[in-house]
């Protein structure tokens, strides 16, 4: 997709959730949405070197306050910021809508979102049954992390 339709989409997007679209967020939310993976803050500079790096930090922060993306903390202590994918297709924004597993590969240290093909709301209430299996009554879930570890298709070879 050409840049100037992911302007365009990322600056309905922030409209739609509330936010000012300003030129900063809609290049970020515009590389968050083209990308294919989880980006670090060194990727998404990368991608928009003429942008100032507290900009960039203001920007992320202000995206994911807006839950347009979502902050993933990994095991090397860098974060990665990713879109989630319900935006794409028009649904409303939910307090749910990051919850979904994902994918870093040990070589390259990519980190992919794994899409649930099940409803949100579905997996949470069978992942709430699951945990009262295995810990009991009583435990209650309000945030859901998980990361598969393994090899992208680009480093298994």
């Amino acid at each position: 997709m050409p840049a100037d339709l992911h302007l365009l989409s990322a600056a309905d997007l922030l409209r739609d959730a509330g936010v000012r679209p300003t030129g900063a967020r809609q290049k970020v939310l515009g590389v968050l949405l083209y990308s294919q993976r989880a980006l670090t803050h060194l990727d998404v500079q990368d991608a928009l070197p003429d942008m100032d790096r507290v900009t960039l930090y203001r920007a992320l922060d202000c995206l994911t306050d807006a839950r347009l993306a979502h902050k993933i903390s990994g095991d090397d202590r860098v974060f990665r910021y990713s879109i989630g994918h319900e935006q794409i297709n028009g649904n409303k924004h939910s307090s749910s809508q990051h919850q979904h597993g994902h994918f870093k590969c040990t070589r390259c240290a990519k980190v992919f979102c794994m899409q649930d093909t099940q409803q949100p709301a579905a997996l949470r209430r069978q992942l709430q049954i699951n945990l009262e299996s295995a810990l009991g009554q009583g435990f209650q879930s309000h945030d859901i992390e998980l990361t598969i570890k393994g090899w992208c298709p680009d480093c298994s070879h």
